[in-house]
């Protein structure tokens, strides 16, 4: 009998959730927001933290750079074109990370777009590629370096690409599927052709950051891993522009689930998986669909008979991992009118969640109340109180009283009360119904031309007391964004959402569609 002792290879895992995650629409983050997500991205204990695209706008710099400073232990990463202007900027909120800080450059190598969007023949951007490198290089040696849209890349080109910003510099080379195009024994090849024809590939890791237009990206970057690749780009919950991006957990638990026939490990602490979910949902406001894989609400949920009994007598019947291998807990009661602030505390620990005394103070007070009129306070419960009290933006609109009459014979009426910086403001208005008529008196309050894209409600627990939570996607100009509010009281979850969503758009930051379009990978 012979014992394989061969240690498996390490892949790097490369987090791409502040970058071009931000990018799905509404998504966009405040310095706040993506100091909070970085923090639980360094429990996860990924290897690389992309921070966002300095250049697009200051919002975008300062959280690089303020992540840089504050997040220490994972690399910092911050992208930028081959332009001498974005590589300078980049370095300027990365420096303070030092040694661990990555300028990653990125330029477009297909020929479709290098003739419609760069309007550059194939030597030009050979050209401004060594270029930008080299000057990446006069600041660090940590340099990334992508070729946007490799996948549908001439391979002869890409081979003298990739030859070419090795030699100049680059120890991290990128080959992106950025529009989803590619299929797994595909993409295999390609990586395999650059592991055969470039002459310098041992000088350098290739990275892969597989986007999900067709459904592969998890399955395009297992095959780039097999075939020699050793980093992943990916997203918490597979966020990210049009479908979405490789999803961080699932090719992390598919890796260590499958390590029978994947001989490959990473350092990601597995059980920080569920709350990285929920604090980017609590963040962003995009809920994860029930049916996702590892950390959707039914990924460990049993309904047909045959199912449950076989769970029953022996868990790996049908559960392939355990939900506590991904930081998920049971959905038991833990906390009542009863408990003190010292349990609250430690259940929010539990959860993911490290709060300043000022946001814990909020949260209890939020919680105290929430208990007077539920008697079961779940996980989910606090999960909502968080994402009200902690996780709104900050508020130029902040509710202060709503009072609305309805019924089968009257015409809906809201009266709503708005404290606007400071000023508290009133109105009422009718309308078709008592959500209808309380957001318009509000949108007449704040004088906002937004338009209400899509209204969603939902119960967070079940019950009659359960809260409801309701989501909106709301829409101005060219930036769409997603507001969240939770209450016993449907109509005022409503009024909080609405709210919510008018504070991102006064307050929010993100990458502008003029940078945002030619910044993703």
């Amino acid at each position: 009998m012979t014992i394989n002792t061969t240690e498996p290879r390490t892949i790097k895992i490369f987090d791409t959730t502040l970058r071009d995650g931000e990018q799905s629409p509404g998504a966009s983050m405040n310095i706040e927001e993506k100091l909070r997500l970085a923090k639980q991205l360094h429990k996860l204990n990924v290897d690389v933290i992309e921070a966002g695209f300095p250049i697009a706008s200051e919002g975008d710099f300062q959280a690089v750079k303020k992540i840089a400073q504050t997040i220490k232990g994972p690399e910092i990463a911050g992208l930028c074109r081959t332009g001498f202007m974005d590589i300078d900027r980049a370095w300027e909120a990365l420096q303070y990370a030092e040694e661990r800080g990555r300028i990653h450059i990125f330029i477009a190598t297909s020929d479709i777009h290098m003739k419609y969007k760069l309007q550059m023949t194939p030597s030009q951007v050979l050209e401004s590629a060594v270029t930008g490198v080299k000057r990446a290089r006069s600041y660090t040696k940590n340099i990334e370096f992508s070729c946007e849209d490799a996948a549908r890349t001439d391979l002869k080109f890409l081979v003298e690409m990739v030859t070419a910003v090795i030699d100049a510099g680059a120890l991290t080379v990128n080959i992106p599927d950025t529009v989803g195009y590619t299929i797994p024994f595909e993409y295999f090849n390609i990586i395999r052709h650059l592991q055969d024809n470039v002459p310098n590939i041992d000088r350098a890791t290739i990275s892969v950051h597989c986007h999900n237009d067709l459904g592969l990206a998890v399955a395009n970057s297992i095959s780039a891993v097999q075939a020699g690749a050793g980093q992943i780009e990916c997203t918490i919950n597979g966020i990210g522009e049009r479908a979405g991006n490789c999803s961080l957990e699932e090719i992390v638990m598919a890796i260590k689930t499958r390590s029978d026939i994947l001989p490959f490990r990473t350092h990601v602490a597995t059980d920080q998986l569920t709350p990285a979910s929920r604090l980017l949902t609590a963040v962003t406001g995009i809920v994860v669909q029930p049916n996702k894989a590892i950390v959707g609400a039914n990924a460990f949920a049993h309904e047909a008979g045959i199912h449950q009994h076989g769970v029953l007598m022996e868990k790996s019947t049908y559960e392939i991992m355990t939900p506590q291998a991904v930081g998920l807990t049971t959905n038991a009661l833990v906390l009542g009118k009863h408990s003190g602030r010292h349990g609250f505390k430690k259940r929010l620990e539990e959860l993911g969640y490290e709060l300043t005394r000022e946001e814990l103070t909020k949260a209890f007070t939020r919680f105290k109340a929430l208990a007077d009129l539920k008697k079961e306070i779940f996980d989910e419960d606090v999960d909502a109180i968080v994402a009200d009290e902690v996780m709104r933006s900050s508020e130029r609109f902040k509710l202060s009283h709503l009072t609305v009459t309805s019924g089968s014979f009257a015409v809906a009426t809201a009266t709503v009360q708005i404290e606007i910086e400071g000023e508290q403001m009133r109105t009422a208005e009718l309308g078709d119904g008592p959500v209808d008529a309380t957001l318009k008196a509000i949108k007449k309050l704040t004088g906002s031309d937004a338009m209400l894209a899509q209204y969603n409600v939902g119960s967070i627990t079940s019950g009659t007391d359960a809260q409801g939570e309701v989501t909106v996607r709301v829409v101005e100009g060219d930036r769409t964004v997603i507001g969240r509010g939770s209450s016993t009281d449907i109509i005022e979850a409503s009024a909080k959402a609405y709210i919510d969503a008018l504070n991102r758009l006064h307050f929010g930051s993100g990458i502008p569609h003029s940078l945002g379009s030619c910044g993703a990978l």
